[in-house]
């Protein structure tokens, strides 16, 4: 069996061992593969595993002995799994290994966006305690997260995680999801409703149709005067030009985005530069023991394909 490999700069760097998977059958790795020469590298391949290359029905269709295609990502949406379950490509993700990963991340945005951590650490580097009048400089804004509400909108294990700490720091937790579960802890509630009572929206749904930029203007125009914004999940859930305008005009009082539509950020990204907003480069999900345990799971999703009893399809 060939085994391609299409993006492993998106795994590892060489401190994750990529060569576990030599033992299923001749493994060929590329750093990255672009649209262009996909089909070119995936023409004689059974399976390939990836992370963000894009496999649509056009590459499918000129692949013929593809039938497996292993995720490195808990997302799917590079991948036409309409197409592929209609011509007998199994595809599986990798659910929750990076759960821990996000929810750390999630809430080092909100504490930055709360307590100012950069801007104080870079005002004491610079000397700024040295020269204050007083032993408490109140130089940048800070607020508690106790008492106020944490609005979160998806409820997989990634939002139920956020939820649990959010509990722990003191906050109500409101939740919109489509399928509305039983936590007797939070209270589900309709967007519209999370968006008009929240302080922080935080975001952990997946891309899909329904859900592209599903924060846009009109809905950031119905949230509180304000309302602190953060995304974790993906890029396309904003608007980006809306949520721009939201900062400049402090509608939305600040911003945490580890995720952007167009990724490495584009040299016209509207949320470049704007107003109280700061950036990680796509990186909630990736601390080394998350990467291992992702490893992990991706070997083991193929393993059971290969046995006959696949885990983890989408």
């Amino acid at each position: 069996m060939k085994i391609v490999m299409t993006d492993c700069i998106t795994v590892t760097k060489g401190d994750i061992d990529l060569s576990v998977f030599e033992k299923y059958g001749e493994v060929v790795k590329y750093d990255g593969t672009s649209y262009d020469e996909t089909i070119e590298r995936l023409a004689d391949a059974d399976a390939v595993l990836c992370n963000k290359t894009v496999i649509d029905a056009k590459i499918m269709a000129a692949c013929p002995k593809l039938k497996y295609i292993g995720l490195f990502a808990t997302g799917y949406n590079n991948i036409d799994t309409e197409y592929a379950h209609s011509h007998g490509v199994t595809v599986c993700n990798a659910g929750s290994y990076s759960t821990n990963a996000v929810v750390q991340h999630t809430f080092g945005l909100i504490l930055e966006l709360c307590s100012s951590f950069a801007s104080y650490i870079d005002f004491t580097a610079k000397g700024g305690w040295k020269g204050s009048k007083t032993f408490s400089p109140f130089v940048y804004r800070q607020t508690e997260i106790c008492g106020k509400t944490l609005g979160i909108v998806g409820y997989g294990s990634i939002g139920k995680a956020v939820a649990k700490v959010a509990l722990a720091f003191g906050m109500k937790v409101i939740v919109s999801t489509r399928t509305p579960k039983n936590d007797p802890d939070v209270e589900f509630v309709g967007f519209d409703e999370l968006l008009c009572r929240s302080d922080i929206i935080t975001v952990h749904c997946p891309l899909t149709d329904k859900t592209k930029e599903i924060f846009n203007a009109d809905t950031f125009a119905k949230c509180k005067d304000g309302v602190l914004f953060v995304n974790t999940s993906r890029g396309g859930v904003v608007n980006e030009k809306d949520l721009a305008d939201a900062l400049e005009c402090g509608k939305v009082g600040g911003a945490g985005v580890d995720v952007l539509t167009t990724e490495p950020m584009s040299k016209g990204c509207p949320l470049f530069g704007a107003k109280n907003i700061i950036f990680t480069p796509h990186v909630a999900w990736a601390p080394f023991e998350t990467r291992v345990r992702l490893l992990d799971i991706v070997e083991n999703n193929l393993k059971c394909w290969l046995e006959g009893h696949p885990v983890n399809v989408v």
